[in-house]
């Protein structure tokens, strides 16, 4: 069984087990760590047209930049890379209020897929509501059942703007994807909408400065091991270790003597040499 890991938004390093294997219940994996791999470990990059990029992009433009929303965008991470470039994000709260924001239902498998408001094929939505559902809809097995059987947060008639065939007001009540019936419907309610202030500052020109930046931080040597412990490090990079043994402890105990990139509870992540190789290193101890 070969495991490895998931940056997830450029922090934490998720273990994934393959299907059909059990979870075991100590793991070293080494994964070799490119400039690439190592300025990924501790930055998120989102795509060009996300509220992400385009907050970052416009507070390096202009200085700051404002946006309303239920949610923080960076609470993971605080360094953003755009357009190559690597940037400090600061993420303040300055107000809240009340707002109205909306959910779009859809009922998989209607009892009655005859239209009462009108019907709209897929392709012809708005692009606003096709990003959305989107992600419903690009699902081969669906769950089914009576009612609605799915849901996408659609944010308030602000966040959505004026192109929704759905959203303040329901234009349709039937989607037509590929051949099939689609029956819509919208619900609302109130929530509490924040106003964030975002301000940059810049990092790093391009991955390799980044990168020399993280090792600079937190890269250190694993050397003067035993044969034993030369053992596990050299599994752990073959393919991963799982054996809870003398060795293994004693591997995990040298690797956190050190400062991680992520370290929780029971796992952690740090960035290492050996032999001359560097790697990010995965722990679950």
């Amino acid at each position: 069984m070969r495991r490895r890991q998931v940056l997830a938004s450029g922090t934490a390093l998720l273990s994934v087990a393959l299907a059909g294997c059990g979870h075991p219940s100590v793991v070293l994996d080494f994964e070799d760590a490119t400039a690439d791999d190592i300025a990924d470990s501790v930055s998120t990059a989102p795509d060009p047209g996300s509220e992400e990029y385009e907050v970052v992009a416009s507070a390096r433009d202009d200085g700051s930049a404002t946006r309303r929303g239920r949610y923080e965008l960076f609470d993971r991470t605080s360094t953003v890379r755009v357009d190559g470039a690597f940037y400090e994000v600061s993420e303040t709260r300055i107000g809240s209020s009340e707002v109205t924001v909306y959910e779009v239902l859809v009922d998989v498998d209607p009892a009655d897929p005859t239209p009462e408001i009108g019907e709209i094929a897929y392709e012809d939505l708005p692009e606003t509501d096709r990003r959305r559902l989107d992600e419903i809809f690009s699902e081969s097995d669906l769950p089914t059942g009576e009612g609605y059987d799915v849901g996408v947060g659609y944010g308030s008639a602000e966040a959505v703007g004026n192109d929704s065939a759905f959203v303040p007001e329901r234009r349709y009540d039937v989607i037509v994807y590929d051949g099939e019936r689609y029956r819509v419907a919208v619900d609302s309610r109130t929530a509490s909408e924040v106003e964030y202030r975002y301000e940059v500052t810049a990092v790093a020109p391009g991955v390799e400065s980044f990168a020399d930046r993280v090792r600079d931080r937190y890269l250190f040597a694993l050397s003067g091991l035993s044969e034993a412990e030369r053992a596990v490090v050299e599994e752990a990079i073959d393919g991963a270790y799982f054996e809870d043994d003398d060795a293994f402890r004693s591997v995990v105990d040298r690797i956190r003597e050190h400062d991680g990139i992520d370290v929780d509870d029971f796992y952690g992540t740090w960035l290492l040499a050996y032999e001359g190789v560097e790697y990010l290193a995965y722990v679950e101890w």
